[in-house]
C-alpha cells in the first residue's frame, strides 16, 4: 500500500489497456491511496480490528464513487478481503487467486512464499493457496523472514534499492528451491522493485503484475 507499488499497478494497469485495445486508449480507474505511515504502525501494533475498519471504508468509497470492481494494492491487506466484502456489493479480485491461477498454468505444485513476515507467517494468504487451490507452500526460516521482512519497511517502501539486500533476497530464495521450491511467489508489491526474473533461474511469480494485468482482463471481458 506504499505509494512505491501503487504507481506500479497505475502503470501496468495502463500498459495493459493499451496493448489490448490499442489507440489511444487507457484504463478508467479510481484510486483511493492511504497515509502508509499510519497502516505501517497499526499492523506491527498488531491492530487489526483498526486496519480492517480503514479497509472497509476505503473500498465503499471506492464503490461509491463509481468502481465496478475493487483490487487491494497489497499482499499484507488481503487479510482484510473477506471482511470488506461482506461491506460491498461489487467484486473484489482477490492477489492470491490471481497468483494460484498462473502457477497452475505453469504446472508447478510447491511453491516458495516471500511477503512480510503477516503473509508468511499468519494463514489468511497460504491457506488460500493450500485449501482452495492444492498447492504446497514453504516459507524461509525464521531468520530469513525477518531479513525479508526488514527490507520490505526500511527500504522499498521507501524506494530504496540496494544491491546488498537484493543479494539477500536471492539467497533466500536458493534456500528455497534446495528444500523443494519449483517456483517462489513475490508475495509482496514492493519486492519486484528489487528483484527480476533474470536475477534467478527458477520462476517467480510477480503479484504485482499478476494482479494487475488479471484485473485488466477481467474488467475487458
Amino acid at each position: 500500500m506504499s505509494w512505491e507499488s501503487s504507481l506500479e499497478y497505475y502503470r501496468i494497469i495502463n500498459q495493459a489497456v493499451k496493448k489490448k485495445l490499442g489507440g489511444l486508449h487507457s484504463a478508467k480507474s479510481i484510486l483511493y491511496s492511504v497515509d502508509f505511515e499510519v497502516i505501517e504502525k497499526l499492523q506491527h501494533q498488531g491492530d487489526w480490528e483498526e486496519l480492517t475498519k480503514i479497509m472497509v471504508e476505503s473500498a465503499q468509497r471506492l464503490e461509491s464513487a463509481g468502481a465496478d470492481m475493487i483490487v487491494i494494492c497489497t499482499n499484507t491487506m488481503h487479510k482484510m478481503a473477506e471482511d470488506m466484502e461482506k461491506h460491498i456489493n461489487v467484486p473484489l479480485l482477490h492477489i492470491a487467486d490471481a497468483t494460484a491461477l498462473k502457477i497452475k498454468d505453469y504446472g508447478l505444485k510447491k511453491i516458495g512464499l516471500l511477503g512480510t513476515k503477516f503473509t508468511m507467517e499468519q494463514d489468511f494468504y497460504k491457506g488460500r493457496l493450500i485449501n482452495n487451490y492444492g498447492l504446497e507452500v514453504i516459507v524461509p526460516d525464521t531468520k530469513e523472514r525477518q531479513i525479508i521482512h526488514d527490507i520490505i519497511y526500511n527500504e522499498l517502501c521507501l524506494g530504496e534499492i540496494k544491491e546488498s539486500s537484493k543479494i539477500s533476497y536471492i539467497k533466500v530464495i536458493d534456500n528455497l528451491e534446495k528444500n523443494g521450491a519449483e517456483g517462489v511467489i513475490l508475495g509482496c508489491t514492493e519486492i519486484p522493485l528489487l528483484i527480476k526474473q533474470t536475477d534467478v533461474k527458477i520462476p517467480l511469480f510477480d503479484t504485482t503484475k499478476i494482479h494487475a494485468e488479471f484485473a485488466v482482463d477481467f474488467s475487458i471481458k
